[in-house]
């Protein structure tokens, strides 16, 4: 591949617990939401306890489930003719990365409604936890904190009966930055026919390698700041079953016939919110995560820049434009 400065990049062929107002992204106090549309309300698990329906595209609500022990939230994002068009819409499902500060609002604070002004794609931005790492853990010991029950058997269905989404493979992308990338490169392979997009923006691709460094993560921060002391995957022995379901480079033939889109930086440097891992080792199991597709044939995108654990706007806008591209038309 040849470099192309400052930018790496390539594409691979087969033939080659917050306010309404915080969570509508806002400094100020919002006025009192009025009362949401029928077609909103509780379903598949979950209850809808808080809501804000004021702005006219972000759309905020919070639930009480039984697979997390607090009440999760979520942005839905829609666009900007959803009132007016009457059409139908796919979706793309976007998640947020790791640390005490991270939740459902992170892209709102970065600009998402502006990148997305015109657009004819609904988006969709859940909690994920502190450190939930888009997983039902082995253990936990604050409560239940099993994301990946509340994102995919109870938020996706939700979505669809809420809103109009086409509610099919083509009608589906999964998208996320650093914990949210892994998170989205893992529920592609897991969930074959729910995505038919898949994009991770600097996040981890392989578990097991440099002796699990990933695993080693993951277990870390989360019994730390989501589950008093429990863990996603096992410690000091891993659910070894656990780790090869959810690791993407055991997982190959899973991203077959899908849109799958990569980016990591070249600059090392640790990540912000976890000291002991650094952008390196997400771009090395990048490298790996792209030779095993090319490997098999397998359609990718991949772009390397500079820099290191931060996620790229200007490389999510070219993504943006590629999931429209790759999923059924409004």
């Amino acid at each position: 591949m040849s470099e192309q400065s400052p930018t790496r990049r390539g594409v691979l062929r087969a033939a080659g617990k917050v306010s309404a107002a915080l969570a509508l992204g806002g400094a100020g106090t919002l006025a009192a939401a009025p009362a949401a549309a029928a077609a909103v309300g509780d379903g598949f698990g979950l209850h809808v306890v808080d809501r804000n329906e004021s702005d006219p595209r972000l759309r905020y609500y919070r639930f009480a489930t039984d697979a997390i022990g607090w009440n999760p939230g979520v942005n839905v994002l829609l666009p900007t003719d959803y009132h007016t068009s009457g059409r139908t819409y796919p979706v793309l499902y976007l998640f947020h990365g790791g640390g005490l500060d991270a939740d459902f609002i992170y892209f709102d604070r970065l600009g998402i409604r502006e990148w997305t002004a015109g657009k004819p794609i609904i988006v969709v931005m859940p909690d994920g936890g502190h450190a939930g790492w888009y997983s039902n853990p082995v253990s936990s010991n604050t409560g239940p904190r099993n994301w990946e029950t509340f994102h995919i058997s109870q938020l996706l269905p939700w979505i669809d009966a809420n809103f109009r989404t086409y509610a099919e493979y083509d009608g589906r992308a999964v998208a996320g930055f650093s914990m949210g990338g892994f998170g989205a490169l893992k529920y592609a392979a897991k969930y074959y026919g729910h995505f038919a997009s898949v994009s991770s923006h600097s996040g981890p691709a392989s578990l097991r390698r440099d002796f699990g460094a990933v695993v080693h993560w993951a277990n870390v921060s989360s019994g730390a700041a989501d589950l008093a002391g429990g863990t996603v995957y096992g410690a000091p022995l891993w659910d070894e079953a656990r780790v090869s379901a959810d690791n993407p480079v055991q997982r190959i033939e899973s991203y077959r016939n899908k849109r799958v889109f990569l980016v990591a930086g070249t600059g090392g440097g640790a990540v912000d919110w976890f000291a002991q891992i650094s952008e390196d080792e997400v771009l090395a199991g990048h490298r790996e995560f792209r030779g095993l597709l090319g490997n098999a044939g397998i359609d990718h995108e991949w772009h390397e820049e500079p820099g290191s654990h931060v996620f790229r706007v200007p490389v999510f806008l070219r993504d943006l434009d590629g999931i429209i591209g790759r999923l059924r038309k409004a």
